[in-house]
């Protein structure tokens, strides 16, 4: 990894060991350094300066959500009455501390937010929409989609296939 303006640019080697931390965070030193080929004490030095530079934003466990009772997952497309900065300011800053909405995309297209809310059934759900309508943070609209059934989900990212690090 070496310095450049705004963030250390990566090898080969650093997309390797984020590849292998992602799908596996509670990987030692030792196992993460033998699967990208490295001693492990250079292979400590690149984590550290991953983590010091940003590209990894933390560590935890994956839960199975289906083990501890019924949920339900839900994405709700949000489009808000006006389109200030202040408006996507005041409606990102309410939401964000509920802790139902795992995700928030600001997207393009035909709305404007798109959500992901994980809670205990529909009724819950319905609670938490309206208690951010009466709320009055500028919600015009929305559309929920309930989720019946996820085939897979995909824990990692394809940093390989994204990022071309320099030859």
């Amino acid at each position: 990894m070496t310095a450049s303006a705004g963030n250390p640019k990566l090898d080969r080697l650093d997309l390797r060991i984020l590849c292998h931390l992602q799908k596996n965070g509670r990987a030692t030193n030792v196992e993460i350094a033998d699967a990208v080929g490295l001693s492990p004490s250079p292979c400590l030095v690149r984590v550290k300066r991953l983590e010091q530079a940003g590209y990894i934003a933390g560590y935890g466990a994956q839960i199975r959500l289906e083990k501890l009772g019924d949920t339900l997952l839900v994405f709700t497309e949000v489009t808000l009455q006006d389109h200030k900065r202040d408006d996507f300011v005041k409606f990102e800053t309410s939401i964000g501390p509920i802790d139902e909405i795992v995700e928030c995309h600001m997207v393009s297209g035909g709305y404007d937010y798109l959500l992901k809310f994980v809670t205990r059934g529909v009724n819950h759900y319905q609670s938490i929409i309206e208690g951010l309508l009466e709320r009055n943070i500028g919600i015009e609209k929305y559309f929920s989609y309930i989720v019946i059934k996820t085939p897979f989900v995909k824990n990692f990212y394809p940093i390989e296939r994204l990022v071309q690090p320099p030859s």
